[in-house]
């Protein structure tokens, strides 16, 4: 504590020491102060407002070396009311690239390629998504140079991203982008006009079939294989087919037959081996579908029944081949009655018989050993 003492022994000294501490605080504090705006100058402006500033204008735009013009228009009001907005993302989030102003120089050569090197930023905010496109149908053609193929912002968009689902109708527009002419055939089908005529939310989309991030091939027997499991998710869902009058047994009457079986195990014992036996698709379509009601569907008839068995069944030339499938009903005394009466002829008659000769060798049981502990009769 000498040093203390010393210290305090001499005004002089401390005033002095005091002095230097001082101008040692504020070189510091003015060094900060000039580092930070020298560095917010470096970076530029780091606020959505600031960048809006500039983007807000509708006739910002460059000419990309392609000759295509790219528009750097942002809609504010569109911005601010996507999910990215409401949650305050900032633009340098996702444009890490940008440093200051003037901006780098952009080196894109074309308007797909701006999208092609923007796109991967968004596995910043989302992995788990963005690692479940590299699985994706899509992402197998974007690496095997479909430039085309559908990237992030394809279907999020870039500065409007709401919520995708929201209405449900968007969907099927979304995939309209790429895949008109199939969206053509759903739009007509008995789900599309449910879901755009009547906004129904049971009816399925592209995604409830297809997925969404992990999106497979569908030409492949694989997924040939699973799509009765597609078609029962809904199919099969008591409380969706009660509201519509329609029945719950289609995936077990199809497993049923020799047709389902075959598929069932093709299914579970060689999922990437094609078989020729048919799946629901086959029968009722797929973007096409219609009600079972509609005179032009697939199976709405006798007649068009037997063209759709006939691409398998060349040599069915009479509604008597389709005359002998009950569909996917049931037998009852209101369908098919004579095929129930026989069920239930045969599911008396076979319990009875089976007891009947159970008894009997119970009785004939009895009876040996019965004889065979008996006391003898004495001679």
């Amino acid at each position: 504590m000498t040093w203390f003492r010393t210290f305090q022994s001499q005004p002089a000294q401390r005033r002095r020491i005091a002095l230097r501490i001082s101008m040692l605080v504020w070189l510091i504090a003015l060094g900060v102060f000039f580092g930070a705006v020298s560095l917010a100058h470096a970076q530029g402006p780091t606020s959505n407002e600031s960048c809006l500033g500039c983007h807000s204008n509708p006739n910002l735009a460059l000419t990309l070396p392609s000759g295509e013009p790219l528009s750097l228009y942002v809609d504010p009001t569109t911005f601010h009311d996507s999910i990215h907005g409401i949650l305050n993302v900032q633009c340098v989030q996702c444009h890490k690239d940008i440093q200051g102003y003037p901006h780098p120089p952009a080196n894109y050569t074309d308007r797909r390629d701006v999208t092609l090197q923007n796109y991967r930023t968004c596995e910043s905010c989302h992995p788990d998504n963005y690692r479940k496109t590299l699985d994706s149908m899509h992402q197998v053609a974007l690496a095997g140079g479909n430039r085309n193929a559908a990237v992030c912002t394809d279907c999020h968009t870039a500065h409007a991203v709401t919520d995708p689902a929201t209405p449900r109708t968007r969907i099927p527009q979304t995939c309209a982008q790429c895949h008109s002419t199939i969206s053509d055939q759903y739009v007509k089908s008995v789900h599309g006009e449910a879901l755009f005529n009547d906004n129904n939310p049971d009816v399925p989309t592209c995604i409830d079939c297809h997925g969404v991030h992990q999106i497979g091939d569908p030409t492949t027997a694989a997924f040939r294989l699973k799509s009765p499991e597609i078609c029962a998710k809904c199919h099969t869902d008591k409380a969706i087919m009660d509201k519509y009058g329609i029945s719950t047994n289609v995936l077990n009457t199809y497993i049923a037959d020799f047709h389902g079986t075959t598929v069932e195990l093709f299914a579970k014992q060689h999922p990437d081996q094609a078989t020729n036996k048919p799946v629901c698709y086959d029968c009722h379509g797929v973007h096409d579908i219609k009600s079972t009601k509609d005179p032009t569907s697939t199976v709405s008839t006798q007649e068009n029944l037997l063209k759709t068995c006939r691409k398998c069944h060349p040599d069915a030339t009479t509604t008597s081949f389709t005359a002998a499938w009950m569909s996917h009903y049931e037998a009852s005394p209101e369908k098919y009655p004579l095929v129930y009466y026989v069920n239930l002829f045969y599911w008396i008659l076979i319990p009875l018989t089976i007891g009947a000769l159970l008894l009997f060798i119970a009785s004939d049981v009895f009876h040996r050993v019965r004889r065979r502990f008996a006391p003898k009769p004495k001679a």
